[in-house]
């Protein structure tokens, strides 16, 4: 294998969020390592078989993958890839780290910090983007723990002769239509990671004007188009659940997610409505009439009677959504008496309509452990707009330093 511009490698590639930004900023993907099966499906499906973004090498099945196993089955095949990998994009499992969450310094999933290193340490790619939640950079308190993982893997690539900057970025500042905050590393061996950074803020209005799209996408701007008024059929994946079809596209933002539909009259992927029970309905008409609209509340405000969830948000349609996390539950729609479909979560992570997720819509229980249904798949994933910019400034940076 000889040496192609800008190959990179997607890991912990959940559904391919990141994956489908850096593909419409002009790279060009190796493969990707993802543990979950109905996660890696949606991979599959979008940026394999029906978009063949990924080369994928003659040595590594195409399926999914645990990174440790990976890392024992190939690891000759990995050291071989030096000097021929110019970017290792993505983060591990988020769970352990989220401020939102328990934040257990003994969740399993905070080893894959190390694993990541190792696969780094392996093939050491030109340049790496480190993407997870802003309760990263926290500490974890009691003996035996890393305190700051943040601050170990700084040290670790360093370590390797890394150069790396770090930023908290919220995404709303850049086109993608919720506040959601993450903790973003850049480390590059022989450029600086700090212009990265200044490029991908001062060429968000460029990018803004390009789509024809504002900076702060607003909720209603996102997904008026999906409103469940503009009618409904059959599920066609699903027995006994309505679908929804397509509105008007009123903003540049919609008309941006929807590039690549063909046929705006058959029902939207992933658009399936959830068949409420009556008394459910009931709470979203009084949620609708007396919550506070952008605000979350729980059962100890009073605000109706009923509510049992830990906590919910009635969407501000004038503004940008709260992050959007695996639990459908915590959004209630900002004019329909309904939590949101698959599809208007993914508008809400700026997915393309074009994209199309697979594997079961919800799952609980025990099950949550194992299974990755598809509003967790999208709940996971990087925002592709915000992929698409960092990935246009990081190869700025490359050629415009090479040059």
């Amino acid at each position: 294998m000889t040496k192609k511009n800008n190959l990179y490698i997607d890991i912990f590639a959940g559904c391919g969020g990141l994956s489908v930004g850096l593909l419409k900023a002009g790279w060009t993907g190796f493969f990707a390592i993802e543990k979950n099966q109905d996660a890696f499906s949606t991979l599959e499906h979008n940026l394999i078989k029906k978009n063949p973004h990924f080369l994928w090498p003659e040595w590594l099945e195409i399926k999914e993958y645990d990174i440790n196993e990976l890392i024992k089955e190939h690891e000759n095949e990995l050291r071989k890839l030096q000097g021929k990998i110019t970017l290792v994009a993505g983060g591990p499992p988020c769970q352990g780290f989220s401020m939102a969450g328990k934040r257990d310094k003994n969740d399993q999933r905070n080893l894959l910090v190390k694993s990541y290193i190792k696969f780094i340490k392996l093939v050491l790619p030109e340049a790496i983007i480190f993407e997870n939640v802003h309760g990263f950079m926290a500490n974890f308190k009691g003996e035996n723990a890393i305190k700051k993982y943040s601050s170990y893997v700084e040290s670790e690539l360093k370590g390797l002769g890394y150069k790396t900057a770090y930023k908290i970025i919220d995404m709303s500042e850049y086109c993608v239509p919720q506040k959601r905050k993450r903790f973003i590393l850049v480390a590059m061996k022989n450029h600086a990671p700090e212009k990265v950074f200044s490029l991908l803020e001062n060429n968000r209005d460029y990018f803004c004007d390009f789509y024809g799209i504002t900076r702060k996408i607003r909720v209603y701007d996102a997904i008026s188009d999906l409103e469940k008024r503009f009618g409904v059929c059959d599920s066609q994946d699903t027995r006994g659940f309505k679908a929804g079809m397509y509105g008007i596209a009123q903003s540049g933002y919609e008309k941006l997610m929807r590039q690549g539909i063909d046929n705006y009259d058959e029902q939207v992927d992933s658009h399936r409505f959830v068949n409420h029970r009556k008394e459910t309905v009931t709470l979203h008409e009084n949620l609708l009439k007396h919550a506070p609209v952008g605000k979350r509340i729980t059962p100890d405000h009073n605000t109706v009677k009923g509510l049992k969830r830990r906590g919910v948000t009635v969407l501000d349609r004038a503004s940008q959504a709260p992050t959007i996390t695996s639990i459908p539950d915590e959004l209630v729609h900002y004019c329909e008496p309904r939590i949101l479909t698959v599809r208007e979560h993914a508008r809400l992570q700026s997915f393309p309509d074009w994209f199309e997720f697979k594997g079961k819509y919800t799952s609980g229980g025990k099950r949550r452990k194992k299974e990755v249904p598809r509003y967790t798949q999208v709940g996971n994933a990087v925002p592709p707009l915000f992929a698409e910019q960092i990935g246009i400034a990081l190869m700025e940076v490359l050629k415009n330093e090479s040059n």
